[in-house]
């Protein structure tokens, strides 16, 4: 048979085949697989009810539906094949073709507005601001209480601070779902995106160790600060992305079921009280694997526990991209966030509510929290579309990286010191503690305004 004779009936085949299986929208797109040794064939397709053709010219293609099926394949199409989606918008023709675009997921602008409201609260606090509204001479108003909450609990209990790190983690995930769709949809091999991971951790928890390093002026080997416990769980959550929602919920538990038996079986003397401070197998493993203990007894292996917080991202991002509508997302977001609260709260009757150990109750408290927060504000800023005022947030998120280490590695301390003459010099009538609070937010402003500087010059710093 001759080859015309095949690219008819490949054009029968594939224009029947497409016509069953898609039921697609007119505006739909079809993924297109480029092999390297067919000719090309002339495919059909079905648009806005009416059949059309047109003659690909390319090496050799297969066709799938948006969820990957198979509507027409070449005979020999070669594995590992290079993709490329094709958008056919609504009001295409044939004349007009096939308009190439990548397989980008739709920015979701709820997840820059997280993770800036996260990193701008974080630099809020290396200003020194919280810690003078806890001032004593504050107590029995507002602003203490507010302060209050801005500071970790001592150990057992739970305020809005510490939530904060889990916000970061947690968001890290929803951005890596979407990183890595984007990714996937613009042709990269799963091998390039996996290396890219790989870097990306290694870089994260040397950057973590060396944050360490600074202030003591010596090399120390700790691991318990964000960047650090990042370098950890993001590659955790990249390596079961794949896996299907189930298996990876079921990993997140079982990270949190290994942390509880650890600690509660652990026997070495002096570190076998679980959850009494400095004398758990946290502090063992911190003293085993860097000589010393934290002040705030805080434990590098947190970053087992906590790798729950960025899977359950990976799964949020993962929903937020599924074409369901913004109502059933917001209601699962929701309603999983509320059930984890009360989830994590009914667990403190078996374990203590810790977030400088990571706790099981703490990790499924604050993951419900996470959850809340991302309804929130995909209702807010994507559903109802109320964004101009976010811009000022996402300004901050867009360079979290930059901002973090620069506030980490004493930078604001240099801020305070260029502020605090003119400031003290305006305000030094009202006394001194509301001049400390104004030089703190004049601090803040300036670490704003440098987001903002590298924000208006298109300047991302990002690994």
């Amino acid at each position: 048979m001759s080859q015309g004779m095949n690219g008819d009936m490949s054009l029968r085949r594939a224009s029947s085949s497409f016509s069953s299986h898609s039921s697609t929208p007119p505006s739909s797109r079809i993924l297109v697989c480029f092999c390297g040794d067919y000719k090309g064939f002339l495919a059909g397709f079905r648009l806005e009810g009416k059949p059309w053709s047109r003659r690909l010219a390319s090496p050799g293609l297969a066709v799938l539906d948006r969820l990957g099926a198979p509507l027409y394949t070449p005979s020999r199409l070669l594995t590992g094949s290079k993709r490329k989606e094709f958008l056919i918008p609504k009001n295409d023709s044939p004349e007009r073709g096939l308009s190439p675009s990548a397989s980008l997921p739709e920015r979701v602008l709820s997840v820059d507005f997280f993770r800036g409201l996260t990193m701008f609260l974080l630099i809020g606090e290396s200003t020194l601001l919280y810690e003078h509204l806890r001032d004593p001479r504050l107590g029995g108003t507002i602003l203490h209480a507010i302060g209050t909450q801005l500071d970790h609990h001592p150990w057992a209990g739970l305020r809005f601070w510490d939530l904060v790190q889990p916000f970061f983690m947690f968001i890290v995930g929803v951005a890596l779902a979407f990183s890595v769709a984007k990714r996937e949809g613009r042709g990269d091999s799963r091998s390039a995106i996996t290396k890219h991971v790989v870097i990306r951790s290694i870089i994260l928890l040397v950057l973590g160790w060396a944050l360490y390093c600074i202030g003591p002026g010596r090399i120390t080997f700790r691991f318990q600060n964000v960047l650090a416990q990042l370098g950890v769980t993001y590659p955790i959550a990249y390596f079961l992305m794949r896996r299907r929602p189930r298996i990876q919920i079921a990993w997140s538990f079982a990270f949190l079921i290994l942390t509880e038996v650890i600690y509660r079986v652990f026997w070495v003397a002096g570190y076998n009280q679980p959850f009494v401070p400095d004398h758990n197998f946290g502090s063992w493993f911190d003293m085993l694997i860097s000589g010393e203990l934290s002040a705030g007894h805080w434990v590098a292996f947190n970053a087992i526990p906590t790798a729950a917080h960025t899977i359950w991202g990976v799964l949020a991002g993962q929903w937020l991209m599924s074409g369901r509508t913004p109502q059933k997302k917001i209601a699962l977001l929701a309603g999983l966030g509320a059930a984890a609260v009360g989830a994590g709260f009914v667990l403190t009757t078996v374990s203590p509510m810790i977030k400088r150990i990571c706790t099981s109750s703490f990790v499924v408290a604050s993951g419900g929290f996470c959850l809340l927060m991302l309804a929130f504000s995909f209702w807010l800023i994507d559903a109802r579309k109320i964004r101009k005022w976010a811009v000022f947030l996402n300004i901050v998120g867009l360079n979290s990286l930059f901002i973090y280490l620069f506030t980490e590695s004493g930078g604001t301390t240099y801020v305070r010191k260029l502020v605090v003459p003119f400031t003290t010099a305006l305000f030094k009538w009202a006394g001194e503690l509301p001049a400390e609070i104004v030089t703190s937010l004049a601090a803040w402003a300036v670490l704003w305004s440098m987001c903002w500087w590298l924000y208006k010059r298109k300047i991302i710093i990002k690994i």
